[in-house]
């Protein structure tokens, strides 16, 4: 069995060929795609803004949703009739 010597050239592929390189390109590639199409989603299907201020409530029945919403906001200091 023989030794290589010191002289004997290496085989070094191009990067390129490394599968170690894509795995460490690929992580962050996939990352940046994926929030790419994120941001493309939240532009593209955009949520209307509600108008719940007081005396623009649409129905009767979203009233004491608002109601709870706005006492969590600011709360008042005496207690809920019960």
């Amino acid at each position: 069995m023989s030794t290589p010597d010191k002289l004997t050239p290496v085989d070094n592929p191009p990067w390129w060929k490394l599968p170690i390189v894509w795995l460490v390109i690929g992580g962050p590639a996939t990352v940046v795609v994926a929030a790419l199409f994120t941001a493309g989603i939240a532009i593209k299907h955009v949520d209307p803004v509600l108008d719940t201020s007081k005396g623009h409530v649409k129905s009767s029945v979203e009233e004491p949703a608002i109601q709870a919403r706005n006492h969590a906001a600011s709360p008042s200091m005496q207690p809920a009739d019960r």
